[in-house]
């Protein structure tokens, strides 16, 4: 293994994974011996996008083959929000067995978080279960849905209504992806990066202040960051694997950012910026309730921002978001489950909010032209 690899274990018992991070992985051929256990002497389809495929799919491809697999195929969808519905898993696991996959056969995600979606749903269901490999080539992805085994796919009545718990055999997560991202891409995955700060790690908070914007450049100090982040997240998927208590933390800004999603139909502000919006509506909801302090509130909202990300958002009605935030999967009987900040660092769940105060905040948040 390369001595500047990180490795991030997902503990998990006999399922348990880990996540390789570095900065060029494929490029120094670490992903050879990384795939190999996996992809050797077995048939290989490659789920990704129509942006991603043409970039990255022929060196994996090469990759896998060196790594002993007997065939890879590939299923490719068109890129974007859009494509994440029933139908596209129908043409993923179709493609599958056209290519003649078994039940030893592995499926390899290569793309953003609707690619780890879509591929991992896909193993999860195809044969009652196949083998899957996670290779995000955005930062979104490697912070968020590429950790922690969740799948899913969007309806006309809400985002990610139906999926499974699904968690893959490994995840390669190799920074130098990152240089085909333009900046607004860089700036999704620090929402959620931004995020995990907020909810467990001071120290995190601060190097990002700190840094200012030069993150956007250096991958290799990234790489690290990543690392860390990640390990932040799997330490809680290890403890509570199906969101049934703590890993609900991890949805902060998501109770907020899925309404505006689905209010605007999924064509408005990226995932990590409804994210954005969503956790600095969060810790202004806090403060009203008298859980957090102005000062710090603030603080999220000026790290937001240095990282290019939005704190409100136009074009929406409050109405029309507090109806959307009833229908998230998340709520309870159509109470929304927000999660609340109450310091930079840790942060507590609620289902007691008052409609006013979400009202109210729905009402700072909506610009108005």
């Amino acid at each position: 293994m390369r001595a500047d690899m990180e490795t991030v274990k997902v503990s998990l018992g006999a399922r348990s994974y880990d996540i390789s991070v570095a900065q060029d992985i494929f490029t120094s051929g670490a992903s050879v011996g990384l795939l190999s256990p996996f992809a050797k002497g077995v048939k290989v389809l490659i789920v990704s996008d129509s942006n991603v495929f043409p970039l990255y799919g022929e060196l994996l491809a090469r990759t896998l083959l060196v790594a002993g697999g007997s065939g890879v195929s590939e299923s490719v969808f068109p890129a974007g929000e859009t494509s994440k519905h029933l139908a596209t898993i129908g043409d993923i696991c179709r493609d599958a067995a056209r290519a003649g996959l078994d039940r030893g056969s592995l499926i390899v995600g290569l793309g953003g978080g609707v690619v780890g979606d879509m591929a991992a749903f896909a193993a999860s269901i195809y044969m009652r279960g196949i083998r899957c490999v996670q290779i995000p080539t955005s930062l979104l992805a490697m912070i968020d849905s590429g950790v922690g085994g969740k799948t899913g796919v969007d309806l006309p009545e809400g985002k990610n209504l139906v999926g499974t718990f699904y968690q893959p055999k490994a995840v390669l997560m190799d920074t130098l992806f990152l240089a085909s991202l333009p900046p607004r891409e860089m700036s999704n995955g620090f929402a959620e990066l931004i995020k995990h700060a907020v909810l467990f790690d001071r120290a995190l908070f601060d190097e990002l202040e700190a840094a200012g914007d030069t993150l956007f450049r250096d991958h290799a100090r990234l790489a690290s960051l990543v690392a860390r982040s990640c390990a932040l997240k799997a330490a809680v998927v290890s403890r509570d694997e199906q969101e049934r208590g703590e890993r609900m933390l991890l949805n902060l800004g998501h109770t907020f950012g899925h309404a505006i999603e689905k209010v605007q139909d999924y064509r408005g502000l990226e995932h990590g910026e409804a994210v954005a919006v969503g956790t600095a509506a969060a810790a202004r909801l806090s403060v009203r309730l008298g859980l957090l302090d102005a000062d710090s509130a603030e603080k999220i909202a000026v790290l937001l921002r240095q990282y290019r990300l939005p704190v409100t958002v136009s074009g929406c009605e409050p109405a029309a978001l507090l109806a959307a935030m009833s229908s998230d999967k998340k709520a309870v009987s159509g109470v929304p489950r927000i999660v609340l900040p109450l310091a930079i660092g840790r942060a507590e769940v609620r289902t007691d909010v008052p409609r006013e105060a979400i009202e109210a905040v729905w009402e700072e948040v909506c610009e108005r032209s």
